[in-house]
């Protein structure tokens, strides 16, 4: 069967499309970028605001339209929270069960393949397509009830997969030719709290047991992190960026939404890893109009941001989610104010985001090198890829120099005229 698989939302959810990828090619099915060319569309919604939800029955509908003949499979955050909501849906899985959601939908709507790609050994699926990392889920849930999230709602407890399981798909990736992997999960800093073991431990042992080139973490909550971790980044092949949301820079604020981290601790955590770790880079989120957050407040968490000089901030508007604590708390921010504030919150990340990218030029780093997609005049092939401290970087090189999935030493030049990259040259 030809399959399609759609997602919406996190990192978790992507390394859930590409463990299913597998799933279904190892089972002999082919799959297609092409909606309507598809004999079996599988679609990860997300539920994390309501634009998300929009999206995502968008996208179903979408499915429903355009393939009406193909049988549909839903999973994801919306679909667990919403099941009732399945009008020609062939098949809902829960997340609780989307680990075996090849094997359940194989089950339940009948397919069956000869497993010709299983007998082809050594090919990447991820290669295949153009792609030289991989998304590695180590873990699913939350224990955690933040007030604005609905995300540990849909994804339930928390579940750790075995290390010796994480470690055996790092090596096939691996051999496949996928040089970086990224390490996802809903809360990854809660890795191992119910197999006895944590998040440093695991990396610690992926270092010691593959030998894959680099590794990077998604998204980890700040409290998470022990100050014996920074010290994992004395092996090279962890790459010196941490995504640690912050949500806001205003102590008040982040106790209505129950984090667990004030500004003081944040700031410190941030010292450590800049004192710790060479070239580090943070990024962050942040939620602008949070019920109840004053022009004060809000002012808090420009000064904060501009204070930890982040290299990247990911800005959502705050929305309702019914069944979350901050859904019933009141002062809901109208919209326009939320529209300024973001406006106001982007302009700053701009800027520092161009000041981080200033600082780094003159240096040299060792980049994954992705893909090419233009010339520049001179005819050479203008290549991308990221530093390790997550840094977007365009290198041109002659044409006829194969670079894809090379990881090559660069000298950052200068910013791009749009400011979004850097220019680099091959050293």
């Amino acid at each position: 069967m030809r399959v399609h698989l759609k997602t919406l939302g996190c990192r978790l959810n992507e390394a859930e499309l590409e463990t299913w990828s597998r799933g279904f090619q190892s089972l002999g099915h082919e799959l297609t970028q092409e909606l309507n060319e598809a004999d079996l569309v599988v679609v990860n919604t997300c539920a994390v605001t309501g634009e998300a939800v929009r999206k995502s029955r968008k996208l179903i509908r979408r499915a429903q339209r355009n393939n009406p003949t193909a049988k549909l499979v839903v999973s994801g955050c919306y679909a667990s929270l919403d099941p009732a909501d399945s009008s020609g849906i062939d098949l809902v899985i829960d997340n609780k069960d989307k680990d075996r959601l090849v094997e359940i939908a194989t089950k339940q709507l009948d397919l069956h393949a000869m497993p010709a790609i299983a007998t082809e050994p050594g090919e990447s699926t991820l290669l295949a397509r153009g792609r030289q990392r991989a998304f590695i889920k180590v873990q699913d849930g939350c224990r955690y009830r933040c007030t604005f999230c609905i995300v540990t709602l849909a994804r339930g407890e928390e579940r750790s997969r075995p290390v010796t399981e994480i470690i055996s798909e790092i090596k096939e990736l691996h051999a496949g030719g996928i040089q970086e992997v990224v390490l996802t999960g809903v809360h990854i800093g809660g890795y191992g709290s119910d197999i006895g073991s944590d998040l440093f431990q695991l990396i610690k042992t992926i270092l010691e047991e593959t030998t894959v080139q680099r590794i990077r973490l998604g998204s980890v909550e700040p409290w998470d992190l022990p100050e014996k971790f920074w010290s994992l980044f004395e092996n090279s092949r962890l790459m010196p960026h941490l995504h640690l949301p912050l949500q806001s820079g205003a102590d008040s604020v982040l106790r209505r939404m129950a984090r667990r981290c004030s500004t003081a601790d944040f700031q410190q955590l941030i010292e450590q890893a800049r004192q710790r770790v060479p070239n580090f880079c943070a990024t962050t989120d942040i939620i602008v109009g949070f019920p109840g957050e004053t022009d004060d407040e809000w002012q808090q968490t420009l000064i904060f941001v501009e204070q930890m000089k982040f290299s990247h901030l990911h800005i959502f508007s705050y929305s309702p989610r019914p069944g979350t604590k901050a859904a019933e708390l009141p002062g809901h921010i109208d919209r326009e104010t939320q529209k300024q504030r973001s406006q106001s919150l982007h302009d700053l990340g701009q800027s520092l985001k161009q000041a981080n990218q200033q600082a780094n030029l003159g240096k040299e780093f060792s980049v994954l090198i992705e893909n090419t997609t233009e010339t520049n005049e001179q005819g050479d092939a203008i290549w991308s890829g990221y530093t390790p401290n997550f840094l977007r970087v365009t290198i041109p090189a002659p044409a006829d120099l194969a670079l894809e999935n090379c990881i090559r030493k660069v000298r950052l030049e200068k910013l791009s005229d749009t400011g979004d990259r850097i220019l680099a040259s091959l050293v």
